[in-house]
């Protein structure tokens, strides 16, 4: 470190503030400790602080991995809570909901095996969920089956479907109000709670996405409409906990019906569940807009509330009672917020200048809130629970709230701060692709099969493909650097690729995968090249000759100087991996002599403005080409599908995820539309 350089370090929930030059302690420090720099920052005349450099968020692109480290040492072989037995339970799916970030973050399939793990320890061959049970009809149970509808839209296995039909049948039948919202419980009768919210609609989103109920989007959004109508207090713009529609709760108010205080965490609940219903809400659709503006109103309603000092949240909001003093910073609210205003930023929900506000409390959550000793990372200062009615009776009171126990390790704080670090380690990427558009070809390569709903969609090299010939890896990873998703279903022209930054082709169509095949024309031809030469980044993905129509495709490709050949090399046997090894000779894109995996790969002849880029035994495999203001990057295999990116498959020593990170990145920046 440098001389004069501001350090500031977590040790076991102590904050210390250390010179590097005098390596001096402020504050005393735990045997054993393990330390934790959380960031150095060069300064001269250095002056004691409190906290992280205002303003300013460090690298903290480890400490998720670290956290479900720890997570996979408390739950190794089933979710139990308190000792007893496993069953099913919403709080797994808040951390597994977590997992699957940093596994869409990182490409490391061992957060995919974790999920796949647990929710298999109660989902059966059958379909059937072992513990659930359906007629208790409690809306948290649904929770889960966002991971459900995960593995199935993973692997594709019809017991995943079957579960999430369950699941979704549950909500068919669920009690409702008079107005049609879900009670939260039907032990529960004539009630609507926050939490709620988070429960039951991501999930039915995505299930009418992928069974195309286009009618459930009304209901879906009526959920979130109908809780803020009764639940929001004209004065703060907070959500108070829950409304009963009956009035007749003791912790009801006998005009308003809504619970007395305004509980952190159930406003964490709904803010999330907003930005993850959204992610599944046609963007057509016309009750959209009355998400997104009730995401703004609650976020500017809960900025007002952050501490200043701390960036944090008090368990209660807006209090000022008797006994105001017991109140505390609580994590999971906290950490609930950053993850809803950081993923509403990304998403263009919010203003961008709202992700100031989850800067400044994630550096509190990190060093407040997290505690590393003896090389395990923990989350201290999450409220175990908070309820309302039951038995005991719980009042809603402050009292109420104040009395539950506030614990280490609680499984919601960990799933909520897994998530909120997945999406603050996405805040510094997001610059390179800030404002561009990639556009996915699905004219030239236009397979369609039959869904689980039994509609004919495309799914061969497309964005929202998750199984292994899907693109949706690689989707993920220009999100993460900023840039919007687009597909194009028709014959490109000037007007359609206009606002496109990246076009990319992959594995055109002949007969044998579409009996009609759009084939590469010479009107496509120019109007792809007039738009390369404006600035255009253009990325064209074979394969051998076998499997894709070159004689078309090489109509385009010769107008950058490029031609795919016949000849197939990395003819991989089975699963003999190292036959299907490159390593790039180049570092003007790839920054790492990487050991890349291509297999049966269409071999490139190159001419002028083309130039080889990456070669094997004298065989050209990749080759860039620049014309006018533009760029064309080509490469004779569709390559970063899922398959050989998510470690599902393709074991580790090939970082084809590195890759591609290292790709998507240098073709964002060529692009200069």
């Amino acid at each position: 470190m440098k001389k004069d350089a501001r350090c500031w370090i977590l040790d076991a929930g102590y904050h210390s503030l250390v010179i590097a030059s005098g390596v001096k302690q402020t504050t005393k420090m735990k045997r054993n400790s393990i330390i934790l720099f959380v960031c150095c920052i060069a300064f001269s005349n250095v002056s004691a602080q409190t906290g992280p450099p205002k303003n300013t968020t460090a690298d903290y692109s480890s400490i998720g991995q670290r956290m479900a480290d720890r997570v996979m040492e408390i739950w190794k072989d089933s979710f139990s809570l308190d000792g007893r037995a496993a069953k099913w339970s919403y709080d797994m799916g808040v951390i597994l909901k977590g997992f699957e970030g940093l596994w869409r973050n990182t490409g490391d399939v061992k957060y995919y095996n974790y999920i796949l793990k647990q929710m298999d320890v109660f989902v059966k061959d059958d379909g059937t969920i072992r513990t659930y049970k359906q007629d208790e009809y409690n809306i948290d149970n649904v929770n889960n089956g966002k991971l459900i509808l995960f593995l199935y839209r993973v692997t594709g296995r019809e017991k995943y479907l079957k579960a999430a039909t369950l699941l979704r049948d549950q909500l068919k039948s669920h009690p409702r109000t008079k107005e049609g919202g879900f009670w939260h419980k039907k032990v529960y009768p004539y009630q609507m709670w926050l939490d709620g919210l988070y429960m039951g609609e991501p999930f039915y989103a995505e299930y009418a996405d992928l069974m195309h109920e286009t009618s459930a989007f009304d209901d879906i959004a009526n959920q979130f409409i109908w809780m803020e109508k009764h639940a929001r207090d004209p004065k703060t713009g907070l959500l108070y906990h829950a409304w009963d529609e009956s009035k007749e709760q003791k912790w009801a108010n006998k005009e308003t019906g809504t619970s007395p205080l305004f509980w952190a965490r159930a406003m964490g609940w709904y803010a999330d569940a907003l930005v993850d219903a959204l992610d599944w809400f046609p963007q057509d659709h016309p009750k959209r807009k009355d998400l997104v503006d009730i995401l703004n109103r609650l976020v500017n309603a809960i900025e007002k509330q952050q501490d200043s000092k701390t960036g944090l949240w008090y368990d209660i909001l807006a209090y000022s009672g008797p006994g105001k003093e017991k109140n505390y910073l609580e994590a999971s609210a906290s950490c609930q917020y950053v993850y809803a205003i950081a993923k509403g930023v990304r998403k263009g929900y919010l203003p961008a200048a709202k992700i100031g506000i989850a800067k400044k409390a994630y550096d509190g959550i990190i060093m407040h809130f997290i505690e590393i000793e003896n090389n395990q990372t923990n989350l201290k200062g999450t409220v175990k629970v908070s309820g309302l009615g039951g038995t005991p009776y719980r009042d809603g009171s402050f009292d109420y709230y104040m009395s539950e126990p506030v614990i280490v390790n609680d499984p919601k704080g960990i799933g909520a701060f897994l998530l909120a670090s997945g999406e603050m380690e996405m805040v510094p990427t997001q610059p390179i692709g800030k404002g561009k558009t990639v556009l996915l070809d699905r004219y030239f390569n236009s397979e369609k099969r039959k869904d689980a709903s039994g509609t004919l969609v495309y799914w061969h090299y497309v964005w929202n493909e998750y199984s292994h010939p899907g693109f949706a890896g690689l989707g993920h990873i220009f999100s993460k650097y900023g840039a919007k998703l687009a597909s194009l279903d028709v014959a490109p022209t000037a007007a359609n690729l206009n606002k496109a930054s990246v076009y990319i082709i992959v594995d055109p169509d002949h007969v044998k995968d579409n009996p009609t095949p759009n084939y590469v024309a010479e009107k496509d031809v120019k109007a792809i090249a007039d738009w390369v030469k404006s600035g255009g980044v253009l990325v064209l993905m074979a394969n051998d000759s076998a499997n894709c129509d070159l004689e078309h495709f090489n109509k385009l490709a010769g107008a950058f100087g490029i031609s795919f050949t016949n000849k197939s090399i990395n003819m991989v046997k089975n699963d003999a991996f190292e036959q299907g090894v490159v390593v790039p000779n180049d570092k003007q894109v790839f920054k790492e002599p990487y050991k890349m995996y291509l297999k049966e790969i269409s071999v490139l002849d190159v001419k002028a403005p083309a130039r080889p880029l990456v070669t094997k035994d004298n065989d050209v495999i990749i080759a860039t080409a620049k014309l006018g203001k533009g760029t064309v990057f080509a490469v004779g295999d569709p390559w970063l599908y899922n398959e050989y990116l998510d470690g599902r498959k393709l074991p580790a020593e090939y970082p084809n995820f590195k890759v591609a990170e290292d790709l998507v990145k240098w073709l964002l920046m060529q692009s200069k539309k």
